[in-house]
This record gives structure tokens, sequence and C-alpha cells, in this order.
């Protein structure tokens, strides 16, 4: 019995720790076990916002005879873009420098009332032959031709009338044969004013003069094939500003002379560069075209003119 009892008084004490066992478990499970921040950073799908580029303001042929300076214009652009002699524009507009014009400046593109058109001595350029035609040059004249008459003769020899014999008449010899030669105008050569002219770019010639209305020849190439200058000049305009050129360089030359370099993918030179004939100003593209070509023009006073008059021919 005792054995027993003690038994049973055992087995009572265990049972008690295993109740204060999970009591204490209880209790520790009450307190908040530490979390891990694991949840991932998000990510944004909206795609970035491109920065838009400028937009460069359009040079359009004026319908109205006036033109708004926009900024990047030149006024070589400005006539180039209607078919005028920038030199006409700075005359109706009394701009003393064709490089200086101001942004927000309008101008007009017709002659003023009462202007007097000054037009070139001739239409096919010559080494004599000079841009505009110039006012005549007066002199105070060194000799008057008098009637003879008894009065006049004695004023010249201030001798008496009456003893005055009349002046012999001299027959006028004509000139030789030579002189009458060389006196004589020489043939207009088309291109005479520039030394050489050279071709703009290697390539196949796709577009002719006057074809569907156009004002140039096409060369196409390669994507970019060297664009060289045709002769030696002055870079008067380098930009995109011409609707339906794309990136575009002109070039002034002697005699008035200007050529264009149209729809390249890059300009290597700009505004006020000096380019030597054969030098490599520009990188044959498609900027405002439908396929990667040259588009190349020359002009004369404002007025476009076949290229393949000026070019040397090819093989």
């Amino acid at each position: 019995m005792i054995k027993t009892a003690a038994g049973g008084g055992v087995m009572k004490i265990a049972a008690g720790l295993g109740v204060i066992a999970l009591g204490l478990a209880a209790c520790s499970s009450n307190s908040p076990a530490p979390v891990s921040e694991r949840t991932p950073a998000r990510v944004s799908t909206t795609p970035p916002v491109a920065a838009k580029r400028p937009v460069t303001p359009q040079i359009v042929p004026s319908t109205n005879g006036l033109h708004a300076v926009q900024r990047g214009d030149t006024l070589y652009a400005i006539a180039f873009a209607n078919s005028l002699d920038y030199r006409e524009i700075a005359r109706w507009n009394r701009i003393e420098s064709a490089d200086r014009i101001l942004v927000g400046q309008v101008l007009r593109l017709t002659p003023p009332p009462g202007a007097v058109e000054i037009k070139p001595l001739d239409d096919d350029p010559r080494p004599s032959a000079r841009p505009l035609a110039e006012a005549p040059l007066l002199r105070t004249p060194q000799a008057v031709l008098l009637p003879y008459s008894e009065a006049n003769w004695a004023q010249v020899t201030s001798a008496p009338a009456v003893a005055a014999a009349p002046p012999v008449a001299v027959k006028p010899i004509p000139p030789a044969a030579s002189t009458a030669t060389s006196s004589s105008p020489l043939p207009a050569t088309p291109g005479a004013a520039v030394e050489s002219w050279q071709w703009p770019s290697d390539g196949t010639l796709a577009g002719r003069f006057g074809a569907a209305g156009g004002k140039g020849i096409d060369i196409v190439s390669a994507r970019s094939t060297p664009v060289k200058a045709v002769a030696p000049g002055k870079v008067v305009y380098s930009g995109s500003g011409l609707r339906g050129y794309g990136n575009l360089l002109i070039v002034k030359h002697a005699g008035e002379f200007l050529s264009a370099y149209a729809h390249n993918e890059a300009n290597l030179v700009k505004e006020g560069d000096s380019v030597t004939a054969g030098q490599k100003i520009a990188l044959m593209g498609d900027s405002d075209a439908d396929r990667v070509q040259l588009h190349f023009e020359i002009r004369r006073y404002g007025k476009p003119l076949d290229p393949l008059d000026y070019l040397p021919e090819r093989s």
C-alpha cells in the first residue's frame, strides 16, 4: 500500500510539473517572433518619358510677301526658300549686312513702291561680268564740241573773226580689224565665274532638273557616303529649317552662285566656315526624304539652274 501510494504521489508530482511546463510554453508563445522585411522594392513599369527635341521652325515660301524671322533663319535661307536674290531682300528692307537679321523682324519679300529693279548684266556668268549693274561714273568733260562758226572759231583761237580760216576737216580712220574683234563681247560660258566645278558625291543619278518640278538633281548612294563641296566658298546656311530639304547646307561661291546639299545624315561644317573644292562637308542620308540620297541644287541670283550644265561630264 505504501509503495502504491508513493507511486501515486510521484505521478501527481509529474503531472503538476507537466502542467507548469505547458503554462510556461503558453506564456512564451504570446511574444511575437522576429519578422525580417523581405518584401521586394516596387519597380515602376511606366516607361521613362523621352525628352522632346526642340522643333526647328520651318521656312516655307511666303504667301503674303512677308516673312517673320525666327531663330535659326538666315537671309540666304529665306531667299532660297522663296527663289529670290538675298541682296534684293536686303535692299528692300534696308539691311546693311546679310549676316544680321533679328528674331521677330518682319521682312518684305516684294519690292517697295517706286523701287528700281537691278538686274545682272547677263543671265550667263562671264569672267568680266559684274554681279550688278553699276551707275555710270560721271566726269567733268575735258572738251566741248562746238558747231563751226566764225564766232566760235574766234573764241577758241583768240584771233579776229575776219582773219580766221575755217578748220580743216579730218576724216576719221576706221579701226583695225583686230581692234574690232577684241572689242566684241565674249561668248557666254556657263560656270565661267567659278574656276572649276566638281561632283558633290559618288552615286547614281536618279533625278534630273525639271523632272516633276525638281529644282536640282538627286544622287542615290549608300548611307554616310561623303558629300563634298563643288567649289570653294563660304557656308551661309547649315540646319534643317527649310521644309522638304531635311539637313541642308548652302554654300556661296564666286559670281553670286549658291550650291545646296539636302537630306544629309549629318552636316560637318557650320555657318561662316570657308570650304575648299572637294572638301567633305556632309554625310549622305534620308532626312525628310523617303530614301538615302543627296538632293543638289545650283542657284544664281535666286534662280535655280540645271546642275548638269555646270558639273563636268562623268564617264
